[in-house]
């Protein structure tokens, strides 16, 4: 299955013919993955639970095991993302108040081991 090839923050991406590009594959996964940690929960009208707003979190006092569980429910939630095994997620926090979040998890599709590394500022 394919969509539209957008990583959150940038542009669609067109493919060589000035068309909406598609996205497939792992590719497609972590972009769905990325949108979902990023989007704030209420922020997609007839998905209200949609997304973990981890924006919501920067400049805020930092409790890392409540956002690694709250990343770690959001996962679950993925179709891309294979349930055994687990994710295995790290963030941490820096002084200026920005997350580094990392997730190494298994593209449920393909099998794959995956990994995605962003940083929430």
């Amino acid at each position: 299955m394919n969509d539209i090839n957008h990583f959150i923050g940038n542009d669609l991406a067109l493919s060589p013919t000035g068309d909406l590009s598609p996205v497939s594959g792992i590719d497609r996964g972590k972009q769905r993955v990325l949108r979902r940690l990023l989007t704030n929960p209420g922020d997609y009208l007839f998905h209200p639970d949609y997304g973990a707003g981890l924006g919501r979190f920067i400049g805020a006092v930092i409790n890392i095991p409540q956002i690694v569980g709250l990343i770690r429910g959001q996962m679950a939630l993925e179709e891309c993302v294979a349930r055994n095994p687990a994710p295995k997620i790290t963030v941490s926090s820096s002084t200026d108040g920005t997350l580094a979040v990392g997730i190494a998890y298994t593209d449920a599709p393909s099998g794959e081991p995956t990994t995605l590394y962003f940083d929430v500022s």
